[in-house]
């Protein structure tokens, strides 16, 4: 018997170890989109199945959603997934530069070349030369360095701030806005054709409350990545608090979210959560009303039928008070006229 339990202890070692080798498998198999973007509703898969194929290219690709969408999350996986992984990935956000400032970061400039450059610079273009550079809010950038931006775009060639021999550079750009660049274009703030160009392979990741069903789901994911980043314990949701998430609708889209879920477990880890744990802007913009919390009715998602209810909430009645009729009508709120007036309505004896 000590020697077939010896056989089992070897058989249970061996089928444990093919299970690891089967999960570092699945793990090595797997796409950083698999492992890393969350996410089931049809609107967000398909920007996901675009981006798994434009990965696959050197296309210039348009990332565009509101803000706290993961647009550089997506710009990020889309790198990680490319020919060219293994090359920088830098980032420049181009929110508020001025001309000589944009020109200066993303081309480089010689020392000299302006008041300010006390010595070279090669600027962002070519650090991330063979990589992939991400271009955040491109519908910030002045319109001359719009212009700039398109050539380099058409030629690959880069112009320094101060030099007359331009370097070619072999860099991907992926850009991102949260502004709708046609509605841009239209009032001359941004070049008709750098958009066209920049537009080649438009990604809009739709907004989070366009994907309610998904909110727990991510929520979750987050929430257990907390737990293991700052090895706390998961807080305990209870139902309406769980609600309230699932209908709040996320101005600040899937960062707010995640940033949630890092405070709920850092302050609240292992403990119950209430809706007295949420902040104030999700227990009041929430659709849960003071009487639903209270315990009162909820309609339905697929509707009532008014008559029957009304009915059945008078057969109630009428069974709390023994079939006395006037006490019924006070139970409800009406006359006993009205309600003798309902009894023959619904036929109810």
């Amino acid at each position: 018997m000590f020697f077939d339990q010896g056989l089992a202890d070897v058989n249970f070692v061996l089928f444990r170890r093919r299970e690891w080798l089967q999960y570092v498998a699945d793990e090595i198999s797997m796409s950083a989109f698999d492992r890393t973007m969350q996410g089931s509703s049809p609107a967000f898969l398909e920007v996901i199945n675009a981006a798994r194929i434009v990965a696959a290219t050197d296309v210039t690709a348009l990332l565009s959603g509101e803000t706290g969408t993961g647009k550089e999350f997506l710009a990020r996986v889309i790198h990680a997934e490319s020919p060219r992984a293994a090359k920088p990935f830098l980032t420049i956000n181009c929110a508020s530069l001025t001309e000589q400032l944009a020109d200066s970061l993303l081309f480089g400039h010689r020392r000299g070349a302006f008041t300010a450059a006390d010595s070279d610079n090669v600027g962002y273009i070519r650090s991330a030369g063979s990589g992939t550079l991400f271009l955040d809010e491109v519908g910030e950038l002045p319109l001359a360095t719009q212009a700039r931006l398109l050539r380099f775009l058409e030629s690959g060639e880069c112009l320094p701030i101060g030099e007359v021999t331009p370097v070619r550079v072999d860099v991907r750009i992926i850009a991102a806005t949260n502004r709708e660049l046609s509605a841009e274009v239209a009032a001359s703030r941004f070049r008709q054709d750098l958009f066209f160009r920049l537009n080649i392979v438009p990604l809009v990741l739709p907004p989070l409350r366009e994907r309610s069903e998904e909110i727990l789901g991510l929520f979750r994911y987050f929430v257990e990545q907390a737990c293991e980043t700052y090895k706390l314990e998961p807080p305990l949701f209870d139902t309406l608090s769980l609600r309230l998430l699932r209908e709040y609708p996320w101005p600040g889209n899937v960062r707010e979210l995640r940033n949630l879920a890092k405070r709920m477990v850092i302050l609240l880890g292992g403990r119950d959560v209430t809706p007295d744990n949420l902040p104030a802007e999700i227990r009041t913009a929430g659709t849960v009303s003071d009487a639903e919390s209270a315990g009162g009715f909820r309609l339905p998602a697929e509707g009532i039928v008014m008559d029957q209810l009304e009915a059945d909430v008078i057969r109630q009645a009428l069974a709390r008070t023994a079939g006395n009729r006037s006490r019924a009508a006070r139970l409800l709120g009406i006359s006993r006229d009205t309600l003798l007036y309902r009894l023959k309505k619904h036929s109810i004896a």
